[in-house]
């Protein structure tokens, strides 16, 4: 039995889960965490210059680690961390979120800060804590990382009054539960007669595909699918944040498929198949070109493996559904398969020159630039030839992401391109790379466009303070360009006088916060100014002016219908 404050609890609870460090910023409420931090825990606490970078950053920690991460927040700031911890939520990725809190019934009398933090966080967590009692934050904490980390991933919010923090009991138990320290907790293998069925049926299939979503990379199950892959002869696609399940330059890898980076091969392949396996994806709207991907889905046959059971034929009609984990149930159907088919021998499927073919026309297209700009494709070819085996890159939504998710190529398995296509909230991923540079150590290429940038520009002090290697490369094209191109090319909608803004000298910006900066002119300065960004172990900054996407149509196959029947430029 031990005579503990809250703080004392709290920080201890989260070295016994073997917590690194926390992502967070300061506040009145927090100050009484923050002493008893100083003087007793090594805990690191990486200091943001605004909640929401605080959020998305924990969520990158917590995709590239495998282990759940933690966020804090003071009660001023709470409302700003929701459009990180939305992303962890939809994308299944565990953060443990303390926000700290006026004292307990305050918020009645209209004390300053005071808001129904629990409420306002219950639909986008698993779970909303409010610690009342300090002997409680042993047991709360151990429930937090457990619920976080099992079954589906997700979120869990801890509201911490102040006067928590200094409150003493004797506390009595004291211990984490190893289980939880890292994600998924457990392994549930699926129904073993569904697992046959499942085999049955790709047997059978006579083109079949393999599509995983992000809940194989979550699963760690990109070697299983491998193996099933290899074993059965049959091609596996990713969505684009399941991109990495398996190395894309893999014979039998597809590359990503649906609306976001899907190219014309991939998705007319995956429309063609007669059977489809499912593994880890939502069949989201983005995944599935709004669920067309596939064609007429009463002509194909479709299996499903996912964890969390309301994923289950939620857009497609299943024949089977297996609700388990998916490493440990790749890897019992493919004992199953190796013990009951000794002898299988299946036809040899090679797609290299089919992805070289297609990568090989977008590369050799030379579709004049409009005056002043530079072709994406360049630069993604550039950071293809360039990107180190360690290297983690993280992409906005827009023109940063739709390029290097169709055309950069992932060669060793494993996360290390982070995109938020969960939800799609712009300033994701330079918050995202400082949580990759803590997560890893290698360098950090963070691709953004000018709307998000404006988004997260303070936090360029965060990156120079850390010491850490990331390169911040902003497309910049002096609009919000995803919804121009949408508004111009679906909508016939005169755009500019919604997403065009004015322009910013960003080198002078980038150089005011201590990068190393500089801006493309020409074409060929695209490789040597990454290559030197690459190897400087520090803050670096490149800008280069790139077309809006109603100007030169990437990847997005109602766009580029559009596109074609306006005679606009386009890749596809």
């Amino acid at each position: 039995m031990t005579r503990m404050n809250g703080a004392q609890v709290i920080l201890r609870m989260l070295e016994l889960h073997e917590v690194g460090c926390v992502f967070g910023l300061p506040g009145e409420t927090t100050i009484g965490w923050y002493k008893e931090w100083q003087e007793s825990s090594s805990i690191e606490f990486v200091l943001t210059r605004d909640e929401r970078t605080a959020a998305f950053a924990a969520e990158a920690y917590a995709k590239v680690t495998g282990r759940p991460a933690v966020l804090e927040a003071p009660s001023p700031g709470v409302a700003h961390c929701a459009p990180g911890i939305a992303e962890a939520y939809l994308s299944s990725v565990p953060v443990i979120f303390f926000s700290s809190d006026i004292p307990v019934n305050q918020d009645k009398k209209h004390g300053l800060t005071g808001l129904d933090q629990t409420a306002l966080y219950a639909s986008i967590c698993k779970e909303s804590f409010y610690l009342t009692r300090v002997q409680d934050i042993p047991f709360l904490l151990r429930r937090a990382f457990r619920v976080a980390t099992s079954g589906r991933p997700a979120p869990v919010h801890v509201r911490v009054p102040i006067n928590i923090f200094h409150d003493e009991a004797e506390i009595t138990d004291l211990y984490a539960e190893p289980d939880y320290r890292v994600y998924p907790a457990h392994r549930p293998v699926a129904d073993h007669a569904k697992i046959r069925q499942t085999i049955d049926l790709l047997l059978a299939a006579r083109k079949p595909i393999i599509v995983c979503g992000q809940g194989a990379l979550i699963s760690g199950a990109g070697q299983a699918v491998l193996d099933l892959a290899e074993l059965l002869q049959i091609p596996v696609a990713t969505t684009t944040p399941g991109k990495g399940t398996v190395p894309e330059t893999h014979p039998l890898a597809l590359r990503v498929i649906g609306a976001r980076g899907g190219m014309a091969y991939a998705n007319d392949y995956a429309h063609e198949a007669d059977t489809v396996f499912l593994i880890g994806s939502n069949t989201d709207s983005s995944s599935t070109n709004h669920w067309k991907l596939y064609g007429d889905p009463k002509t194909k046959t479709f299996v499903q493996l996912d964890i969390a059971e309301a994923h289950m034929g939620n857009n497609f009609p299943l024949a089977v559904g297996l609700v388990g984990d998916a490493r440990a149930t790749l890897d019992y159907m493919l004992e199953l398969l190796r013990r009951d088919h000794p002898d299988l021998n299946r036809p040899a499927l090679d797609l290299t020159d089919v992805k070289r073919s297609a990568l090989d026309s977008v590369f050799n297209a030379n579709i004049p630039m409009p005056e002043g700009t530079f072709s994406p494709v360049r630069f993604t070819q550039a950071l293809d030839r360039l990107l180190p085996a360690d290297a983690i890159v993280t992409a906005e939504p827009g023109v940063a992401a739709i390029y290097p998710s169709a055309l950069m190529s992932v060669r060793e398995a494993g996360r290390r391109y982070l995109t938020n296509y969960s939800m799609g909230a712009l300033g994701y991923s330079v918050p995202a790379a400082i949580g990759a540079a803590f997560a890893g150590s290698g360098p950090v290429i963070c691709l953004t466009g000018d709307g998000s940038l404006a988004f997260v520009l303070g936090d360029f002090e965060t990156i120079r303070r850390s010491g850490k290697n990331i390169t911040v490369v902003l497309m910049r094209n002096d609009s919000y360009g995803w919804i121009r191109g949408e508004a111009i090319l679906l909508d016939d909608v005169d755009a500019p006088w919604t997403t065009d803004f004015g322009a910013v000298d960003y080198v002078k910006v980038a150089e005011g916060f201590g990068f190393r900066a500089t801006r493309i002119t020409s074409e060929d300065q695209i490789e040597p100014a990454l290559a030197e960004a690459i190897a400087h172990p520090g803050a670096n900054f490149i800008e280069m002016m790139v077309p809006t996407q109603d100007k030169i149509v990437p990847f997005v196959p109602n766009w580029v219908e559009s596109a074609r029947k306006k005679g606009l430029s386009h890749f596809r």
